[in-house]
This record gives C-alpha cells, sequence and structure tokens, in this order.
C-alpha cells in the first residue's frame, strides 16, 4: 500500500516510474505541483539489479521502435486505402 510523504512545499506527495536509462522502471515520491515543482523527494523502492537497469532501456527502445513503425504501416495503409478507394471511384 502506498503511503505519501510530505513534499518541501508540504504538500502529500505523488508516486511516479522513472523510465531514464539511470534508473528504468524505478518508483519515487515527487512534487505533486506541475513543473517547476520541487522535484523527487525520496525513491519509494530500493534500486534495481544490475542485470535489470542494463536489459531494461533496450527493451523500452524496442517497443518504441515498433510503436513508430506501427504507426508508420498504419499511415502507408491508410494512404493505399484512400488510394484504391479513389481508383475505385474513378473506374466506375
Amino acid at each position: 500500500m502506498y503511503y505519501p510523504k510530505t513534499c518541501r512545499c508540504g504538500l502529500p506527495t505523488i508516486l511516479k516510474t522513472s523510465w531514464k536509462p539511470r534508473n528504468p522502471g524505478r518508483r519515487f515520491h515527487c512534487c505533486p505541483k506541475p513543473e517547476p515543482n520541487c522535484g523527487i523527494v525520496d525513491w519509494y523502492d530500493p534500486p534495481m539489479c544490475e542485470r535489470s537497469v542494463a536489459i531494461i532501456p533496450g527493451l523500452l527502445n524496442n517497443m518504441n521502435r515498433l510503436q513508430d513503425s506501427s504507426r508508420e504501416n498504419l499511415l502507408k495503409a491508410r494512404r493505399l486505402k484512400w488510394i484504391t478507394d479513389a481508383d475505385d471511384d474513378y473506374v466506375n
């Protein structure tokens, strides 16, 4: 169960997850205000093992590349459908 800490500004912290290469998947308490805010107040969980820190950034990069590729393919498919629909209208 999550118990918020108190931020330096006096508000209860919120829990976020870091996806930076240095601390991938690690959760932390941070200020609930939008930027600029007090930043990280404290880590919620212990550091990840070295293997996880080494593997997770590569997995995230692969996932991001696949999502980008998927978006590009979807746009290409929509363009192709538009062209074939326009061809069908022209023929009829």
